[in-house]
């Protein structure tokens, strides 16, 4: 992922995407909004605590620098699950201007409609797009430690392979700044958990200095393999949002009061 400069921005763009001409796609960082606080500077999530005048104005500059209407996200209620919402075009707009219209109960997108674009939010979680150049299609993963032990990026893959007619191998991944497995640190019932929910759950663990850390890049990246990605179309950031909160927003850097970054990704008209 290469970070850009765009009309005071700067966004961040997956080396693997970046050439799809009818794709757009982007990585916020916290750089070039108007949200001061805990929430500076350019937080697209409605917080309470931060102004929906300054939520909405950030997500304005946002799309702006994408090339996008405001008015064509569409975002979800994120609650950290693994349920996959099919967005159309009567979709459109929704959760664009207020929480109260986001897709509920849901944390995974997908698309085939041009003009959509699928907006999901993070302050630690890894946030994960996906495309089919070939149908062409789209996705967007909020893959909170839940959602992850969820299999939630295994899901959505089938969900486009089954209700778009996707096909797996031709599809590509980016998995966008998050918590990384130097900072992840866990207690041993999450270790019990992943047991319990994911095949050779043991290798996604490290203990060290008597803490127990958990790579959450690792376990999306056998989902999306195992759900038919190749591994070489599979682009992991490797951009630890704690040890970078200067330009990601992290939950666990400040304490649990901060902004939300984005990945957006959808289909040019």
């Amino acid at each position: 992922m290469q970070l850009e400069a765009i009309d005071g921005l700067r966004i961040g763009r997956f080396d693997a995407l970046a050439g799809l001409e009818h794709i757009i796609h982007g990585v916020s960082t916290r750089q070039g909004g108007v949200s001061d606080g805990p929430y500076a500077s350019l937080n697209v999530g409605f917080l309470r605590g931060d102004s929906a005048e300054a939520v909405l104005e950030n997500r304005r500059r946002l799309c702006g620098a994408l090339g996008l209407e405001a008015g064509s996200l569409v975002v979800c209620n994120q609650v950290l699950g693994n349920a996959v919402g099919w967005v159309t075009e009567a979709d459109r707009g929704k959760g664009a201007r207020d929480a109260a219209t986001a897709l509920p109960d849901t944390d995974a997108l997908i698309a085939d409609s041009p003009g959509v674009a699928l907006m999901a939010l993070s302050a630690d979680c890894p946030l994960i797009a996906l495309v089919d150049p070939e149908r062409p299609a789209v996705g967007v993963v909020h893959a909170s430690r839940l959602g992850t032990l969820g299999q939630v990026a295994l899901r959505t893959v089938r969900a486009m392979e089954r209700l778009l007619g996707c096909d797996p191998a031709a599809m590509l991944a980016g998995i966008g700044p998050s918590i990384g497995p130097c900072c992840y640190e866990v207690g041993d019932e999450v270790l019990a958990e992943a047991r319990e929910a994911l095949p050779d759950a043991d290798r996604l663990f490290g203990r060290r200095d008597g803490g127990l850390y958990l790579d959450l890049w690792a376990a999306n990246v056998a989902q999306l393999v195992e759900a038919g990605l190749a591994p070489q179309r599979i682009e992991v950031a490797g951009v630890c949002t704690r040890c970078h909160a200067d330009q990601f927003f992290s939950h666990r850097a400040s304490g649990g009061r901060t902004g939300r970054f984005a990945v957006l990704v959808g289909l040019r008209r």
